[in-house]
């Protein structure tokens, strides 16, 4: 080797070994003052590590959620897969019953299809609430002076109290609502008909008309328009949105039901003019 080529190297040599080129001889250390290829390795086995840890934690964690959800009662559940056949046809006709009433309810509100006719429809099914018969029976009660008239008045009276007081806790028991958010009027709260199920007017008017084709004598053309009227009275609810499909002829079942239980038990002529002496404070059991 030259002399001139070893005098360079010896040069180079003794430059880097000043004090203040020390740190290239080195190699560069990381923050916690290892160097930068043990640094490197560090980090690949930290990853290699974490890797790993997963790898072994799925399991326990898979493991753990599969027990988390075979421990969930049926009724946590969201969708039943295998719902039975009685479910899924009540289901049905729910939701067809809904839809149904949704789309007849045309006199709901006066921007509706028929709201023009809302007045006219409302006064058709005020004629058979349960205030106007209960206050309407009182009155002929209080004109009539024959005692067959009175007997059947007052059967009719306690009828139509057993009629309100039967669908208001069926109401209450239910709690159905409507087919459109209405709040009730006064004197449906007053009559306690404030849910849909079963239709009180529907009960009522089948109630009514059952009973006084049985027990008045009436001609053929009325005898049709007081079914006629029953039948216009429940469907006058359904198109104010009052009530389902369902509750109307599940309101009119009921008013039967209610007119053969009233057959039943019905009061004598004697039994009504003890009860009207009773009430009008001129009982004297004594003379």
């Amino acid at each position: 080797m030259p002399s001139s080529v070893r005098s360079r190297a010896r040069e180079r040599n003794s430059v880097l070994g000043r004090p203040e080129f020390m740190s290239l001889n080195h190699q560069p250390l990381c923050s916690g003052g290892a160097p930068a290829e043990s640094r490197g390795s560090s980090r690949r086995l930290g990853q290699i590590k974490h890797q790993t840890s997963q790898q072994s934690e799925e399991p326990t964690d898979r493991g753990s959620r599969d027990r988390r959800e075979s421990t969930k009662m049926p009724e946590e559940d969201c969708m039943q897969l295998n719902p039975s056949f009685k479910g899924i046809a009540m289901n049905s006709l729910l939701a067809i019953d809904i839809c149904l009433s949704k789309r007849m309810g045309v006199c709901a509100y006066t921007s509706s299809s028929w709201g023009g006719c809302r007045s006219m429809v409302a006064l058709l099914a005020l004629t058979g609430h349960g205030i106007t018969w209960i206050i309407g029976t009182i009155v002929c009660l209080t004109r009539s002076n024959t005692l067959a008239g009175q007997e059947v008045l007052v059967n009719l009276l306690l009828a139509l109290i057993l009629d309100v007081m039967t669908v208001a806790g069926v109401q209450r028991l239910v709690k159905r609502r409507g087919p459109w958010e209405m709040t009730p009027s006064f004197l449906d709260c007053v009559a306690m008909d404030v849910y849909s199920f079963p239709a009180a007017h529907a009960s009522r008017a089948a109630m009514v008309s059952k009973f006084l084709l049985s027990h008045l004598v009436l001609a053929v053309p009325l005898r049709i328009l007081l079914v006629l009227w029953a039948f216009l009275v429940g469907m006058s609810r359904v198109l104010l949105g009052k009530h389902h499909l369902t509750d109307m002829v599940c309101g009119f079942a009921l008013g039967m039901l209610h007119f053969s239980l009233m057959e039943t038990v019905w009061l004598s002529s004697n039994t009504c003019q003890t009860l009207i002496s009773i009430s009008t404070l001129s009982w004297s059991p004594f003379f």
